[in-house]
């Protein structure tokens, strides 16, 4: 199995292309591979006999693992490596004992009977069963699992001696909606909604990649956010008249047509380039700044998303950002994105304006240190300096920075050099 990129961990096989007793040769494909981001053939490398396929259709193996041999003319087929014994560990030093000191004798204080029931899987304070508000006995462990998971002992019946509630008992319990937010199994999920419809969707590579990297970018990185409202009545006219400019091919088709995200790309770009410092990322004990921007753009595909990158975004014309953001768009919806094409960037976009959102806040993809957030463009009344209203064509946009390498006034710089482009939009084509 490929390594496809630095977080990618493992490959679905989805097609073989040879069968065992095939014969090979350098470069014919032997298998397709999906992963959360994408889908490629592997070819073979050198000559022979496929004589055994390790894992079929459907089934997912980790970078580095062996999916099938190719033995050369009179070569036996390879065996799988045995697993390797870890080396047994050594004993662990016998503490010295300590020190016996002189007491007095006295009464033997009388103790409880031990519990032959009592769970032991950690230390407790509370070695004795408890009774909970309904008089049911219950294990220490059972009370600790209860306390961390939120769960009221009074609802669950106890499986244990003379009903006695016990770990499992607790493990298998429902959760409540308080008590989620600690996190609950599938069967403690499935419990909350015990008789009412719904369809099990198990998850794929992509959806599963997409939940672990998020909830650990929430968790990791610290997230500030700025909104601004920028006015676009300029942007909009360029667009057009470009797009009515643009030449006629022998079809009678436009040679290019470009959006506003394509304006949006171009001058964040040049904002970056304004902004230096905040062209960076973080890396543990050091910042890297970059000298071209590159920028990650969200690409909505069936069951997730992916952020494919435009490197030196700002040395490129609008029409170039447009033909290559189409692009990469059309052959990420069919997991043809090469891993080049989606590693890097300091800095992302996510565009919901097209759905009509009108302000949201979007979750930083590392290792971006930022990510900006495009509202809908709408008329929105602004004052005047004489003191009138009028309506003009604005966009709310909210940036989310990494407060590790952008600080709120270099992020609120970074967003009025970016205002201050798309308000004059003439000023980032020169």
């Amino acid at each position: 199995m490929p390594q496809l990129g630095e977080t990618v961990a493992e490959g679905k096989i989805v097609k073989w292309f040879k069968q065992a007793g095939d014969a090979v040769k350098p470069g014919d494909n032997l298998f397709e591979i999906e992963t959360d981001k994408t889908s490629m053939e592997v070819p073979a490398t050198s000559a022979g006999t496929l004589t055994e396929i390790r894992f079929q259709v459907g089934q997912v193996a980790k970078v580095g693992a062996v999916v099938a041999v190719v033995a050369g003319a009179g070569e036996a087929p390879a065996k799988a490596a045995a697993p390797v014994a870890a080396p047994a560990a050594a004993p662990a030093p016998r503490p010295a004992a300590a020190p016996m000191q002189a007491v007095q004798a006295g009464p033997v204080p009388r103790t409880a009977p031990l519990d032959p029931f009592r769970e032991v899987r950690t230390p407790e304070r509370n070695y004795g069963p408890a009774k909970t508000a309904r008089g049911t006995f219950t294990t220490p462990l059972a009370r600790r699992l209860a306390s961390e998971r939120g769960i009221d002992l009074t609802h669950i019946s106890g499986s244990g001696p003379h009903g006695r509630i016990v770990a499992r008992d607790v493990e298998a319990a429902p959760m409540t909606g308080v008590a989620m937010a600690t996190g609950a199994s599938v069967a403690q999920v499935k419990a909350l909604f015990e008789g009412i419809v719904y369809q099990d969707v198990p998850l794929d590579s992509m959806r599963a990649t997409i939940g672990r990297r998020l909830v650990e970018a929430k968790q990791t990185i610290p997230h500030f956010y700025l909104t601004t409202d920028i006015e676009i009545g300029r942007l909009i006219a360029m667009r057009e008249e470009a797009n009515a400019a643009a030449p006629k091919g022998k079809d009678g088709e436009p040679a290019f047509k470009l959006s506003l995200n394509d304006f949006i790309i171009k001058a964040w770009a040049a904002a970056l380039q304004r902004v230096p410092a905040a062209n960076a990322v973080w890396a543990e004990d050091r910042i890297l700044r970059f000298t071209h921007s590159d920028i990650g753009v969200a690409v909505a595909l069936d069951g997730g998303l992916i952020t494919p990158v435009l490197h030196n975004a700002d040395t490129k014309s609008l029409t170039a950002i447009s033909a290559e953001m189409r692009d990469l768009a059309e052959r990420a919806r069919i997991k043809k994105l090469m891993p080049n094409e989606y590693k890097g960037g300091a800095s992302a976009i996510s565009n919901l304006g097209m759905y009509g959102v009108r302000e949201f806040a979007a979750i930083i993809n590392p290792p971006h240190a930022t990510i900006l957030a495009v509202g809908a463009s709408r008329r929105a009344p602004v004052e005047t300096p004489d003191g009138g209203v009028k309506f003009v064509s604005q966009m709310t946009v909210t940036l989310s920075c990494d407060h590790r390498v952008v600080d709120g006034v270099l992020g609120a710089e970074l967003l009025a050099a970016f205002k201050a482009l798309l308000e004059k939009p003439v000023t980032f084509l020169v």
